[in-house]
């Protein structure tokens, strides 16, 4: 799908659809319906007003194709009441329009903005784009019959007195991380019999090539030799055996560096401590931090922000067999924390343990790690929302500012010194899982607090709840989100000062 922006009045512009985007405001809607009046030679606010339209979030309303424009199908849709964050919206809408297009079996559309006043037409060319090709995806690789109808082109009509060279730069950023999310999401949805270690290793090595990363692999021997007790523990009860994965972007003019750590169980049976059936499905989603780190690397090796960024992917499976890990195991992690298990399903924060030791070897100015960790955390916040803890209450609130800017819902939830006893070991330094129920995702979050740098600030984003949804929301559809490549990408290109060299 090719998305281009055009400033052309609509009379005599053949397409087969234009969708008019206007917010629901009573005070203004009479305004906004003398410019619909104008733009389609008349009529329309009758029909408006008959019908009773009210521009709600999403709502289409169909209307005659009236005057000089040559379209098969004019519409208005509504984006709802003007709010603070109004780019999300348009992500939002963008989608619905593009899956009535798709409905409608049209080849090339156009999205007008002119009957609004938007504030930032940057915001808003990149929103619109993102919602587009976030919107269009799904994932149908394996189905014997696709529909295979695509929407050719989209045309979003800014107004003549806007920067068109600038907003340029801004849909092709969008379309960058928009396809990187995409990325990621196949990447999770692929099941485990086609992803497992081996293969992601794989993925991430023909990553590097493409985009000239620097790239560690590491086999379980030298997993062994690096002192990764608690990583190796987990991965030893699988078959297909454990890769630790180092990425390495680095620019020439680097202004900082941050490490990413994704957790990355290809598949997650809870080990000796199996699931039961309906809670091992969709089990293949638990690599789901790991595949974000990979998208993320997909969408700077394309933008190329001036700062080093680290991934670091601890590749396992948490498989029962005669050789698993077992509860009451005493493990010791890269760091030299000595860990007693007392869940073998508490997995994930193991593997992270050992990476998030690694990483803090690198001595990075941050580091961010994601994970599908709690099911306690999805009870806390719902399907929808991350939960972010951490150890810096300033770079926790620079992650939770960016994610209202890219839509990717987040929420701090608290750390304390009565939930860090839940986790005193009785052998041990730590325990893998809380002494009680009651607060599982912040004690899970405590334990990931042991194998930091206290030094070094870092945020723990658990993605549980937002990575994959059966039936989709918004410009999610169902299955796997990408959540949060968008939110830690846009961190970085904010804390590179990338924008700074826009338009100059």
């Amino acid at each position: 799908m090719e998305i281009n922006l055009t400033t052309k009045k609509l009379d005599n512009v053949k397409t087969d659809a234009v969708f008019f985007l206007m917010f629901e405001d009573n005070k203004k809607l009479e305004g906004e319906l003398e410019k619909i009046d104008k733009a389609l030679n008349g009529g329309v606010s009758d029909l408006i007003k008959l019908q009773k339209y009210k521009a709600e979030e999403g709502k289409f309303l169909i209307v005659p194709t009236l005057g000089k424009i040559k379209a098969n199908y004019v519409a208005i849709v509504g984006l709802g009441k003007e709010k603070k964050f109004e780019n999300d919206i348009l992500r939002r809408v963008a989608s619905y329009i593009i899956r009535k297009a798709k409905e409608l079996k049209l080849s090339d559309i156009i999205i007008d903005t002119n009957l609004q006043q938007f504030e930032n037409y940057d915001e808003v060319v990149q929103a619109i784009t993102e919602g587009l090709i976030l919107g269009d995806y799904s994932f149908d690789k394996y189905f014997s019959k696709k529909d295979e109808h695509k929407v050719k082109e989209v045309q979003i009509n800014i107004p003549k007195n806007q920067d068109k060279d600038r907003l340029n730069e801004f849909v092709r950023i969008g379309k960058i991380l928009a396809e990187a999310q995409n990325f990621t999401r196949d990447l999770v949805n692929e099941p485990a019999n086609v992803i497992n270690t081996i293969q992601f290793a794989e993925i991430a090595e023909k990553l590097a090539k493409e985009y000239g990363f620097e790239i560690k692999i590491y086999d379980e021997e030298e997993i062994e030799k690096m002192g990764m007790g608690a990583y190796l523990a987990v991965a030893k009860g699988s078959d297909n055996p454990p890769r630790f994965i180092h990425l390495t972007y680095r620019p020439k003019n680097s202004q900082g560096e941050i490490a990413i750590v994704g957790k990355g169980l290809m598949f997650d049976s809870g080990g000796l401590n199996i699931k039961t059936g309906d809670f091992m499905r969709w089990m293949k989603t638990d690599k789901s931090g790991a595949c974000a780190v990979l998208g993320i690397f997909k969408a700077i090796g394309e933008l190329k922000p001036d700062i080093t960024v680290h991934g670091i992917v601890a590749a396992a499976e948490n498989m029962p067999s005669g050789k698993a890990y077992r509860p009451d195991d005493i493990l010791r992690a890269k760091n030299g924390v000595t860990i007693e298990v007392g869940n073998t399903d508490a997995e994930g924060r193991l593997t992270l343990a050992d990476a998030l030791s690694y990483a803090s070897e690198l001595k990075p100015d941050a580091i961010i790690d994601m994970a599908t960790l709690t099911g306690a955390c999805v009870v806390a916040l719902g399907e929808f929302t991350a939960g972010v803890m951490g150890n810096n209450q300033k770079f926790i609130n620079e992650i939770l500012k960016t994610s209202e800017e890219t839509g990717e819902w987040m929420w701090q939830l608290p750390f304390n010194n009565k939930l860090r006893e839940q986790i005193k070991a009785p052998h041990a330094d730590v325990y893998n899982v809380g002494t009680t129920r009651y607060g599982g995702a912040i004690t899970a979050g405590l334990f990931l607090e042991k194998f930091v740098d206290p030094k070094i600030p870092w945020v723990h984003i658990d993605i549980a709840g937002p990575s994959h949804h059966t039936s989709g929301w918004y410009y999610h559809p169902k299955g796997a989100t990408g959540i949060p490549v968008r939110t830690i990408t846009w961190y970085l290109l904010k804390r590179s000062k990338f924008f700074d060299k826009i338009g100059k």
